[in-house]
């Protein structure tokens, strides 16, 4: 798939089949994520990369929105240091973003699927993913061959019209 096809076929996917992601192919989306520009090349990030069935319906209660995590044939969690001020977190937040997007798009164009959750429970996150005491866990990117009907360059977008969105020069 092309960039730009990887963009418009890039949707949130909460239901998956049970195929397995190829090694090389999550190796290709996380390699996609370590890639992503950062704030000063600043890197905030590590990676966990959750596989096993009953890890996964584990993690999927850290947050009332991740049930599909349970599901997934893989979940990403972004994980960054517990930030002691608002401007270092922000930045961090801003970087994991990024990679966040980076992770999505490069599984779009592998017709992988990904759904993002947040995490609410930092203390069983930290427990499950083994994390240092000076870790929280961002993010979640759960992974998986949609259920439903294969990625596709979307035709019917629910988004705001581009003339609403886009302001040339000025509002």
């Amino acid at each position: 798939m092309q960039t730009w096809d990887a963009i418009r076929a890039r949707r949130n996917v909460r239901s998956y089949t049970d195929q397995p992601i190829e090694a090389e192919q999550l190796d290709q989306i996380l390699e996609a994520g370590r890639r992503t520009p950062s704030s000063r090349n600043w890197q905030p990030w590590d990676f966990v990369v959750v596989t096993g069935r009953k890890e996964l319906e584990d993690l999927a209660t850290v947050w009332q929105g991740a049930g599909h995590i349970a599901t997934s044939a893989a979940t990403i969690a972004l994980v960054t240091t517990a930030f002691e001020t608002p401007r270092e977190l922000a930045i961090a937040q801003y970087d994991l973003g990024q990679a966040t997007m980076s992770i999505m798009i490069a599984a779009a164009d592998l017709g992988i699927g990904s759904g993002h959750s947040a995490v609410g429970d930092q203390d069983l996150a930290r427990r499950l993913l083994h994390l240092p005491a000076d870790r929280i866990c961002s993010y979640l990117i759960a992974l998986g061959h949609p259920a439903d009907r294969p990625l596709a360059p979307l035709t019917k977008i629910n988004r705001r019209p581009f003339e609403e969105v886009v302001h040339r020069g000025h509002w």
